[in-house]
């Protein structure tokens, strides 16, 4: 088992939870005050992005998720 399980919630966010770090395109990591989980936004319309404060149920976001296998990656040239 993972120590970082990802859930891709219909029509809501990611749930992230486990052991992680988030960090900044700068390497810089954010507090999370101790959380070992936390929703980050997908709909794009949080006010406190990366995370989710929940807009998605509001703005009528609708995104219905099931897993499913990707194809090999392209070889690097």
């Amino acid at each position: 088992m993972p120590g970082t399980k990802i859930t891709v919630n219909n029509n809501g966010n990611l749930r992230i939870e486990g052991d992680f770090e988030l960090v900044d395109p700068q390497g810089k990591p954010f507090g999370l005050a101790g959380r070992t989980t936390i929703g980050l936004c997908r709909c794009g319309r949080s006010m406190n992005k990366p995370f989710c404060d929940g807009t998605h149920n509001a703005c009528g976001f609708v995104d219905t998720v099931t897993a499913r296998d990707l194809p090999p990656p392209k070889p690097k040239i």
